[in-house]
């Protein structure tokens, strides 16, 4: 039984042995995309800031306040968001020019987030910091680890098919690569649904009751 576990994780371990260097690079463009995205926050002047507070505040006294808000609409749109970045992942991984791509998009990402958190606690301070941790982080919880090893897969298999068309020696069999990478991809769509509802129902509502708190 222990032998069979052991046989069962070591296509895993291999997998992250032979490519952890990817891994690496892409956390490290996730977290600098992050940082600058908190630099770009601290280069704004003051009236920039009040403008963008002010669409903000406006946006959560309205849209936020609404009570016809469809939680189903809501969890509809965030899961095909999400549905179709991993799509164009996928489809960046099978090009071989789309590697520079995703570097782009994943730092975006990043820098979308870093952002968004560093305002908040740039304008609210300790109040923005709650109200990150409690409506935006629940949901990247998931969604940062599902894109970081999508992008990661894209590149590994992007890599794969460059070593397999200008390198005799590196011939592999690319077919049975395409199948794992395609239900890897498949998985992450399914676990994407969690981070959806989390966005659509446990952030919404609680973004709700503290920007009624904390931002109005």
């Amino acid at each position: 039984m222990n032998e069979l576990k052991l046989s069962n994780r070591k296509p895993l371990f291999s997998h992250f042995s032979k490519y952890h260097t990817i891994y690496i690079f892409t956390v490290i463009l996730f977290i600098t995309g992050i940082i600058f995205g908190a630099v770009i926050v601290n280069s704004m002047t003051f009236v920039q800031k009040q403008d963008l507070f002010f669409y903000l505040d406006r946006f959560f006294s309205g849209y936020l306040q609404e009570d016809n808000i469809s939680k189903q609409a809501l969890f509809t749109n965030a899961i095909f968001y999400h549905i179709q970045f991993l799509a164009l992942l996928f489809f960046l991984g099978l090009a071989v020019i789309g590697l520079p791509i995703i570097w782009v998009l994943l730092f975006v990402k990043g820098v979308a987030i870093g952002f968004t958190v560093g305002f908040f606690v740039n304008q609210l301070g300790f109040n923005g910091l709650l109200f990150s941790f409690t409506s935006i982080a629940p949901q990247n919880l998931i969604i940062i680890p599902i894109y970081i090893i999508a992008s990661s897969m894209a590149m590994v298999f992007s890599l794969t098919l460059l070593q397999s068309i200008f390198s005799k020696r590196y011939k592999q069999p690319i077919l049975q690569i395409f199948y794992r990478y395609t239900l890897v991809f498949i998985c992450l769509m399914a676990v994407m649904s969690l981070a959806a509802v989390l966005e659509s129902v446990v952030s919404f509502e609680t973004m709700k009751i503290l920007s009624r708190n904390i931002i109005n």
